[in-house]
């Protein structure tokens, strides 16, 4: 099917990205003036700031908390942006929707960003505060059970390398890993997959712009061929939790984010590979209002419950 028409519309109706050098902060600024203000949000039982003090320092966390019950279980959640761009206000709207849709603790991670934070700065405090909620337990209200790590694009990528760092390292509470859109190769070979042809101009996200965007993580001491920051390129996937990965039609990213599903059910891992049809890179936390994209969350909702 072709893109959706509500998303072609917008797309048009973008002005041409300006010339020159990446200006992180001028991007970075314009992602926070299109944070709705709090009385739009989407309301929840609780939403506190909170500074988790962890092995990596300490690192911003926004808790969502659904419901008025003691318990929960916990989703700790990595967004996106290309490692340089996103904050807990920017993927406010998507990490409520979350709590509100899965009934789960919600817990956004305010990472270190490149390139003012080399290599592994970010990764390292996503992976602390996954150990944070852990030796938190009663204080979060989790439940002891299920812990969740998830994250869209880059946000995609922290969250399978937490996942396998933490398989590395013995740590055995991460119940399930959820993958929207992941950016899980850092290679910008254009020819190493075939939406990156296919998707290449048009859609938003456009292959062209993978290099010089996540060309501050690169150059900060991150390797594409380094496993933690491709997690495609790990040998073995074997014991690594059960994953959720969705993809878009009409994404650049497509076909690495399938493959590495193809590749966790090769070495023994469930995986659940939902391609959304008509839907480009970003969609979850852009579109998802959209009738043929808004059960985003209720199979989010299915793969977490059903594990």
């Amino acid at each position: 099917m072709p893109l959706h028409p509500e998303i072609a519309g917008f797309l048009a109706g973008l002005p041409a990205p300006p010339g020159g050098p990446l200006d992180p902060a001028a991007l970075r600024a314009a992602d926070e003036a299109r944070v709705l203000p709090t009385e739009q949000r989407l309301p929840l039982h609780a939403v506190a700031d909170v500074t988790a003090r962890t092995d990596s320092g300490e690192v911003p966390v926004r808790v969502y908390t659904p419901t008025a019950a003691a318990r929960h279980g916990v989703l700790v959640y990595f967004h996106g942006g290309a490692f340089f761009l996103g904050s807990l206000e920017t993927h406010d709207h998507l990490a409520r929707s979350l709590a509100k849709e899965t009934g789960l603790t919600v817990v956004s991670v305010g990472y270190r960003l490149a390139p003012e934070a080399a290599f592994p700065a970010g990764l390292d405090d996503c992976h602390a505060v996954v150990r944070w909620v852990a030796r938190q337990g009663d204080g979060l209200g989790w439940d002891g059970g299920l812990l969740a790590v998830a994250g869209d694009s880059s946000g995609g990528a922290f969250a399978a390398a937490v996942a396998a760092r933490a398989h590395d390292e013995g740590f055995d509470r991460i119940t399930h890993q959820v993958l929207y859109y992941p950016s899980l190769d850092l290679d910008f070979d254009p020819d190493r997959y075939p939406s990156l042809r296919e998707n290449a101009v048009g859609y938003g996200l456009e292959t062209a712009g993978l290099r010089p965007f996540n060309a501050f993580y690169l150059d900060s001491g991150a390797d594409p061929a380094d496993p933690r920051v491709s997690p495609i390129r790990r040998p073995d996937l074997g014991g690594l939790p059960p994953a959720l990965i969705v993809t878009a039609e009409f994404d650049p990213l497509r076909d690495e984010g399938e493959l590495y599903g193809r590749r966790l059910q090769e070495a023994g891992v469930e995986a659940t590979v939902r391609r959304y049809r008509g839907a480009n890179h970003g969609f979850v936390q852009h579109f998802s209002r959209i009738a043929e994209f808004s059960d985003v969350f209720a199979v989010t909702r299915a793969f977490l419950r059903g594990h």
